[in-house]
């Protein structure tokens, strides 16, 4: 009994910036990985940024250098700080987060950059 939300998207232009955040509420116990991902419109969802639980922060190469994955524990959140925002950024982009070998997602958070 996990829910994830998600706030932060919005519109913006060619190299701007924009923070996702994604708070957990619910029974949560032993956080197994952390991760964002996006979907743009006809395609398959696709990793950004990944946490697992035993390493180090994964980018997409797409993103690299440009996105940063935070998290707080004590408030039990995520963020995702986006910066030199593209054009080919704009998609859904959905928290994850696996709690106790159980996959949990966003409701997603549209994020439009305009050319």
């Amino acid at each position: 009994q996990v829910q994830l939300v998600e706030s932060g998207g919005g519109l913006v232009q060619t190299g701007g910036s924009l923070r996702l955040s994604c708070e957990a509420s619910g029974s949560i116990t032993g956080t197994n990985a952390l991760g964002w991902f996006r979907q743009a419109p006809g395609k398959q969802r696709e990793l950004v940024a990944r946490l697992p639980s035993d390493g180090k922060t994964v980018y997409a190469d797409s993103v690299q250098g440009r996105f940063t994955f935070s998290k707080d524990t004590a408030k039990k959140t995520i963020y995702l700080q986006m910066n030199s925002l593209k054009p080919e950024d704009t998609a859904v982009y959905y928290c994850n987060w696996i709690i106790s070998y159980m996959n949990y997602w966003g409701e997603g958070t549209l994020v439009t950059v305009s050319s």
